[in-house]
């Protein structure tokens, strides 16, 4: 079992495209941040469910002023800590911290290769100069990283630059995701910002194809991606993906989700009222038995034999809608257009097997895929 722990919405950075976070000095923000005990209490109850693995995101995780605290006290339990950081605050303590208790892993986002490109997307003009101080902090003392990207308006005329600065300084790994998410908080400026930085489907096919690596991994698996309709069984249970079955969130507010994406109302339980293993026996059940009524669903997707390619999973359809069952038709164009260029560029056969949709933590692929569907990298 592994969880992610949200220790802030708050960021140094405004990126355009991003779905949590506040600013800075958000005083209502920082006020509702579960609180150094509150989160040991929760490390410890996850760690007697059985947890080995936790992810420390944010926001920017490290603007907390007790982030040391907090690191220290989820490897304490005994856990792999990974954390999600976007580098530019990193500094020798940080160093010194990493080097005597070393985390799992670190992530961090390369949102362009210039400083415009970098500053356009953060809304912050030295952005770009902090992440690569950042980084190189992180490197020259060996702590392993991790880097990925966005794919987005604003940056996809520097995502070959993009990929190659990430490959150099990351051998084995690199992912990009051209998915944004519309807001938890549904602020329609900041969705109107968001909608303008999406790429068409046409866009996306043409970044994954011009990424060696990504299209090579399609093609390696486009039999679990493209599936022989007659194999699809129908189903009306709403969730098919993996959230909540070998992984959950934890909230900067002390709210459980069974996957980063869900923060539906009813989706989520507060766990300042309640237990973690209450939220994980009881609560999570009750949700993933959920059915659809909705036809067109059950129409369009529930025997669908490119569910593999499509972004589509009940947190999307909500962020998206205001419903956890709606069908959205953009996801539908990307499915399909990922399958026209894959069926152009293999001729092996369609699988007859088909398995549920799987949720990967590392998120190579955008979106949930059914469970045996390999991510993309």
């Amino acid at each position: 079992m592994s969880f992610e722990i949200e220790i802030t919405a708050r960021c140094n950075y405004s990126c355009r495209h991003c779905y949590i976070n506040k600013p800075l000095g958000d005083k209502n923000a920082k006020k509702n941040e579960l609180t150094l005990p509150e989160i040991e209490r929760l490390a410890d109850e996850a760690s007697s469910l059985g947890a080995l693995w936790c992810l420390i995101t944010g926001g920017e995780p490290l603007v907390r002023d007790d982030f040391e605290d907090i690191y220290l006290a989820l490897k304490r339990k005994g856990l792999f800590v990974s954390i999600f950081t976007n580098a530019s605050l990193i500094n020798q303590r940080h160093m010194n911290l990493f080097k005597h208790y070393p985390p799992r892993e670190i992530e961090v986002t390369a949102y362009g290769v210039t400083q415009a490109t970098f500053g356009r997307i953060t809304r912050r003009s030295s952005a770009f100069s902090s992440f690569l101080r950042g980084l190189d902090l992180l490197s020259s003392n060996h702590i392993p990283v991790r880097l990925k990207a966005m794919a987005m308006r604003s940056n996809i005329h520097e995502l070959p630059q993009i990929a190659a600065f990430c490959r150099q300084r990351t051998k084995d790994y690199f992912r990009f995701d051209p998915h944004l998410h519309l807001r938890y908080d549904g602020s329609q400026n900041r969705n109107d910002d968001i909608r303008s930085e999406r790429l068409s489907p046409q866009e996306i096919i043409k970044a994954e194809e011009s990424d060696d690596e990504r299209m090579n991994s399609l093609i390696k698996h486009c039999q679990e991606f493209i599936m022989d309709p007659s194999s699809v069984p129908s189903c009306d249970h709403l969730f098919r993906c993996g959230a909540g079955m070998t992984s959950f969130v934890i909230g900067h507010d002390g709210f459980f989700r069974l996957c980063s994406s869900l923060n539906e109302p009813s989706c989520i339980y507060d766990l300042r009222s309640g237990s973690l293993s209450q939220a994980w026996q009881e609560f999570i059940p009750r949700i993933r038995d959920r059915r659809t009524t909705n036809q067109q669903l059950i129409d369009k997707c529930a025997r669908c034999s490119i569910i593999n390619l499509c972004l589509w999973c009940p947190a999307h359809a909500h962020l998206e809608s205001g419903m956890l069952d709606a069908w959205i038709e953009d996801f539908c164009q990307v499915a399909h257009a990922r399958a026209k260029i894959l069926r152009s560029k293999t001729e092996r056969p369609r699988s007859t097997s088909v398995s549920p949709k799987k949720n990967s933590q590392s998120n190579q692929y955008s979106g949930p895929k059914r469970k045996g569907a390999p991510p993309i990298s």
